[in-house]
This record gives C-alpha cells, structure tokens and sequence, in this order.
C-alpha cells in the first residue's frame, strides 16, 4: 500500500481571510483538480476554502466544534496542525514574508540536521514551517 499526502485541513472563524492569506502571502493558487465535492447535508456545512502548492491541498474549513455530535462520529476532524513546506532559497522566503510584514523566528538548524527552518503564524495562529534542506 503505498500512501500519499493528499491535504492538510485548517479550522477557522474566518474561511475569506485564512483563504486570502494562503494565496496573498505565500503565492498557493486554488487547486486545479481533484477539488472535493461538500456534502453539507449530512453534519457539516461549513464553507471551505481550497488552496494548493501543485501536489499538496490545503483545505481551510470553517470551525465546527459540533459536527462530530451531529454526525455521530466521536472524532471532529477541526483540530489545529502544523504545515511544512520545503524551498529551494529560505532567504527569498523571509525576504518575501519581511516585505509582506509577516513576523517568524529563524531557527536555523537547530531543531533538525541540514534544514534551515523559520516558523511564523497565518491569521488564526497556525504555525507555519518553511524549511530549505542544506546540500550535502
């Protein structure tokens, strides 16, 4: 069996501005295919926004806290994540997040061997990792 990352799913008040800060800050367009169809009959029928980096979806949900009552189900999928991504120039990266005033720590290669990370918040308090792997 062989498994993929297909998607990554935020929970936020705010679907337009989560979704406006995804494809302002960070450049991820919608995806172009494979989109979800939303079944809103069913438990949830929250908005979603879509946005994607060419392999990997971000879904950003409207929170629900109830959708798991009201579906029966005992876990709710709204629970908050950390998204990585990788570049091939980090200082571009912070250069860009600087111009677009996005505060973010630079942890260099502390917390993992060959990577140079830096970490910072979109609107709702998600930590976002961007990370460029050293060569050699």
């Amino acid at each position: 069996m062989k498994l993929r990352l297909h998607h990554i799913n935020l929970a936020t008040e705010n679907v337009e501005r989560m979704e406006r800060f995804y494809r302002e800050v960070l450049d991820l367009p919608a995806p172009v295919a494979d989109i979800p169809v939303l079944e809103k009959t069913k438990g949830y029928a929250g908005d979603v926004g879509f946005a994607w980096d060419g392999n990997i979806q971000l879904h950003i949900a409207q929170k629900d806290m109830m959708a798991g009552f009201r579906t029966g189900q005992i876990v709710n999928p709204v629970e908050r994540g950390h998204i990585a991504y990788r570049c091939d120039d980090i200082e571009a990266v912070k250069r860009e997040l600087e111009e677009k005033g996005v505060a973010y720590s630079d942890w260099g290669d502390r917390a993992v061997e060959g990577w140079h990370q830096i970490f910072f918040y979109d609107p709702d308090g998600n930590v976002i990792e961007i990370h460029q792997k050293k060569e050699g």
